[in-house]
């Protein structure tokens, strides 16, 4: 008997010791976990540390501003390599052993929609700044994802923007598409560049494709040299993109080149060349040439705090931290389900990539930046209605 009370002692005492060491919850301690999952490194790190930039920023404000109700933002960390499979894996340790409120990132839309299902089995949010494709928020049935929110308009919008762009703001008939159909990004895009720009009267003389990681495309160029176009449109992300309207410029194509918010890095102009980057134009989230007091502040922070010029991905990555800190603000308790709700019931959030509300989808509502390029600089920007 007494070796069983002995035992029986020994277990609850190990318990206690367990629970003691567990991580505590937001609602317990001075402050409040968030999550970061972003590529820090490996074949998109440049829009991970972007976005991680902008993240850290908004939190030191807000943190020196007195943090959440008191309660100071306390960021879990992680660099998932550019890797699907190890941003599931990052969500589930986020969630299960760091037990942060909400998760940040990642950046791209495969990666962050492979976080999904983990979110929702854990009950925890989590929210892009950058995942584009359609079906981040929603389903194949078009159910929404209960547990995914994203500040950044999807693909469907940025390929008919850009379609209408060419037509009406260009004067364009003649498109050339050269797609990345190894992503879904570039494949959503195309696919409604393609349907946007023949409905509204144009012409898609061709559509290329390459796969990521390709580095010559003079192949490509070559074939569609003697074809009669007025614009090529180039739906896919900046490390190929830029060695495309490199190649495509060398070979004495010179019509203007569109392209997505893919192609917003500093490494396109690397890949390029200054000289090849003009008349192109992309769209966009956000633009250094916006007047805005918001941005402008914005801007001017960055810099005082990073020593350089804010891209798109740190506004986006500003923006989506104070997103969720807001939401976690009006939220009911500091669970998941609560912030969840709070984030879907956002209504007029102002920001540095522009003002929206979250829809029924959990997309934002939100106006279209269009960016135009010349000699490798930002030379003007609109902002187009999603009216």
């Amino acid at each position: 008997m007494k070796k069983l009370i002995t035992l029986l002692t020994v277990v609850i005492l190990t318990m206690a010791i367990i629970v003691g060491c567990s991580p505590s919850s937001s609602k317990d301690s001075d402050t409040i976990k968030v999550g970061i999952n972003y590529e820090l490194s490996g074949g998109v790190a440049s829009y991970g540390q972007s976005s991680v930039e902008g993240i850290e920023l908004a939190i030191e404000e807000i943190n020196n501003a007195g943090g959440i109700n008191g309660k100071k933002i306390e960021a879990v960390k992680y660099d998932n390599k550019s890797k699907e499979d190890e941003a599931m894996t990052l969500t589930t340790r986020l969630t299960t052993q760091d037990k942060v409120l909400v998760v940040m990132g990642p950046a791209t839309s495969g990666a962050f929609k492979a976080t999904i299902p983990v979110a929702t089995q854990n009950k925890i949010p989590v929210a892009s700044g950058s995942a584009t494709a359609d079906d981040v928020t929603v389903d194949a049935s078009g159910a929404v994802r209960e547990y995914a929110f994203r500040i950044c308009y999807n693909d469907s919008y940025q390929g008919t923007a850009m379609a209408n762009y060419a037509l009406n703001n260009l004067n364009k008939q003649k498109a050339v598409i050269i797609m990345d159909s190894s992503s879904d990004y570039g494949k959503g895009l195309a696919e409604n560049f393609y349907r946007t720009f023949e409905a509204g009267g144009g012409t898609i003389v061709a559509q290329e494709a390459y796969v990521k990681g390709d580095t010559d495309f003079n192949a490509i160029i070559t074939k569609i040299k003697g074809l009669d176009f007025d614009v090529i449109y180039i739906p896919g992300y900046y490390e190929e993109a830029g060695l495309i309207i490199k190649q495509t410029r060398d070979q004495g194509i010179n019509v203007p080149i569109l392209g997505a918010d893919g192609f917003d890095s500093p490494e396109l102009a690397e890949l390029a060349g200054e000289s090849a980057l003009s008349d192109v134009y992309f769209s966009n989230h956000y633009s250094s040439l916006d007047e805005d007091p918001i941005v402008q502040d914005f801007i001017e922070s960055f810099k005082k705090k990073y020593n350089k010029e804010p891209d798109a991905f740190n506004a986006l990555g500003y923006d989506l931290a104070r997103f969720v800190v807001d939401g976690i603000s009006r939220a009911e308790k500091l669970d998941g389900e609560s912030v969840k709700n709070a984030l879907a019931a956002t209504t007029d959030f102002s920001g540095v990539t522009g003002s929206f509300s979250v829809d029924e989808n959990h997309n934002p509502v939100k106006a279209i930046v269009v960016i135009e390029l010349q000699n490798g600089q930002q030379y003007s920007s609109e902002r187009l209605s999603m009216d």
